[in-house]
């Protein structure tokens, strides 16, 4: 079974080192280089690498454990080591760290129960991001007349 379904981004030039994502639906998110005065708030392409793998991990392990009980706390760790050697610039040791806490109770007993199967359920099927970096696809790029 495959399924095909487009998505896209448009990135923009804000300024030297600074860019704006927009996706179809008007949502935007900025980010940098991380130099210049005024980049120390925002995320490097890295990093939103990183919160991609952690959000879409998040989102799937929230809809199977939040249909039972709501977490008092959750929070996920991505981490990584960025090296540069003969295959250029990239990301090893990428790490996902779940810290989820649930009250006491039955659906709080079934959400607790339930979550590291869906930790590896997302992992190991559901979510593009990780699957996507995981597995490897061909990244192309070209040049367009403006």
């Amino acid at each position: 079974m495959s399924e095909h379904s487009e998505r896209s981004v448009v990135v923009e030039r804000t300024s030297t080192g600074h860019f704006v994502a927009t996706n179809p639906r008007g949502g935007s998110i900025s980010f940098g280089t991380a130099s210049g005065a005024d980049s120390d708030a925002e995320f490097t392409p890295v990093e939103l690498l990183l919160a991609a793998i952690g959000g879409c991990t998040a989102a799937d392990v929230d809809v199977a454990t939040s249909r039972h009980a709501e977490p008092t706390g959750f929070s996920v760790t991505v981490t990584g080591d960025k090296i540069s050697d003969e295959l250029g610039n990239r990301m090893t040791n990428l790490a996902v760290t779940f810290t989820v806490a649930f009250a006491e109770g039955d659906g709080a007993d079934r959400a607790r129960a339930i979550l590291p199967r869906a930790v590896k359920t997302s992992h190991e099927r559901l979510c593009t991001v990780s699957r996507t970096v995981e597995i490897g696809t061909p990244v192309t790029a070209t040049i367009k007349d403006a």
